[in-house]
């Protein structure tokens, strides 16, 4: 293997972590500050169309697409350490035009859309004038297993009917958000792999309805989930992407790079936080001496350190697989890096909250928000149980032939 890092890649790294140092930690503050005087859960701090001019400015934008047509042209395990530097503050991802479901969405339509969509709705977002967002999950089904989706997509003479109801809806409630990619059932008698396909939604169409916005942890979760209604909403044939019954198979090659990005990000996150815990321990003296004396702590901060290492060398190593064989060769290893990662980042906050006692818990620190975010990532892009499920499958398979008939 080798993660070995080419120049442009190690210049981009220079670069993007100067822009966090210089212009993200500074405006931070200012963003929650616009955000908070607004008085709406939905506004946009103007600082974001800042950072953004500036990081385009810098050559930092749409670092994340392979596709050098659109993209930088990274490879994924030159992408990884720019997407775990990313993963420290979310205000990163968004202004280098790297931020999900965005990304997910780019992929798809630089590599299944037409000219037309592409002309319409990648340029667009490739410039970052909109936002847009992916409705796949829903709140009746185990939308884990995407053979359940009830979604119906049906061909009426030029046009698709939609009737959908969906939650989780990734960027639905952005006052920003101008087109939805859905997924549904295109043909209930077709092969379960075949049943569905994805297609282009505008979000002033017809029958569509952003009915609520999801608390996550109690809190509302600004623009990031919705749950949406989709009621006989018509569409042109043309906004098919691919054709009919490719969405799982789209599905597929949109999640893949998808779940390694969310590793990377997390494990970014984890990177914060160890340091956070591990300054608040030098700092805080408890019982006669400091917090990073205490042999607990010691021990927090020593295996946070080590599950961090861990997460970062599978992630390296699915990211080198998916550049030499592909998706479906590293198929084992995106599985085990997606609960990995996630494991990794709620660990090390979890013991970063505890060192820092009931300050860690309070919305003074970042720490309860970083959490709540590193255990949502055992749900999203199928949950760790189905990515066990599947390890499992493929372990067991090796030794089929030992079963006993039966």
């Amino acid at each position: 293997m080798d993660f070995s890092m080419s120049p442009r890649a190690e210049d981009l790294q220079a670069r993007l972590q100067a822009f966090v140092d210089e212009r993200i930690t500074p405006a931070t503050p200012i963003y929650w500050q616009q955000f908070e005087e607004s008085g709406d859960p939905r506004f946009h701090p103007p600082i974001m169309e800042e950072l953004k001019v500036e990081a385009r400015a810098r050559g930092l934008w749409n670092l994340f697409l392979p596709n050098e047509r659109w993209g930088a042209g990274l490879t994924n395990t030159e992408y990884a350490p720019l997407a775990e530097i990313m993963g420290r503050s979310f205000l990163t991802s968004e202004a280098t035009n790297c931020a999900a479901p965005d990304t997910g969405n780019m992929e798809v339509l630089a590599e299944f859309g037409t000219p037309e969509q592409q002309e319409q709705w990648l340029l667009p977002l490739l410039d970052g004038e909109i936002r847009s967002c992916f409705a796949m999950t829903e709140p009746w089904v185990a939308s884990s297993d995407a053979t359940n989706i009830q979604s119906r997509i049906e061909r009426d003479g030029d046009h698709y009917v939609i009737n959908a109801h969906k939650w989780w809806t990734s960027g639905a409630l952005s006052p920003r958000c101008r087109v939805a990619i859905l997924m549904g059932v295109s043909d209930p008698e077709a092969d379960k792999h075949r049943r569905h396909s994805m297609i282009l939604v505008p979000m002033d169409t017809p029958g569509v309805q952003v009915r609520r916005g999801l608390t996550v942890f109690g809190h509302d979760a600004g623009p990031g989930h919705a749950e949406t209604l989709f009621e006989d909403v018509r569409v042109p044939a043309s906004n098919m992407i691919g054709a009919e019954g490719m969405g799982f198979a789209i599905a597929q090659a949109r999640l893949g790079p998808g779940r390694i990005h969310h590793c990377m990000r997390a494990i970014g996150l984890a990177e914060h936080a160890i340091e956070l815990m591990t300054m608040r321990a030098q700092m805080r003296v408890a019982f006669g001496k400091p917090l990073a004396d205490q042999g607990v702590v010691r021990e927090r901060i020593a295996e946070s350190r080590l599950q961090i290492e861990q997460a970062r060398l599978l992630t390296l190593k699915a990211a080198w697989l998916m550049d030499t064989v592909g998706v479906k060769g590293a198929q084992t290893e995106i599985s085990a890096i997606k609960v990995v990662a996630a494991r990794a980042a709620t660990d090390v906050i979890d013991r970063a909250i505890q060192v820092f006692g009931g300050a860690g818990v309070s919305g003074d620190w970042p720490l309860a928000d970083m959490y709540a975010h590193a255990r949502t990532l055992h749900l999203v892009d199928g949950p760790d149980d189905v990515h066990l499920m599947q390890i499992a499958r493929r372990e067991l398979g090796r030794f089929a032939d030992l079963r006993p008939a039966t």
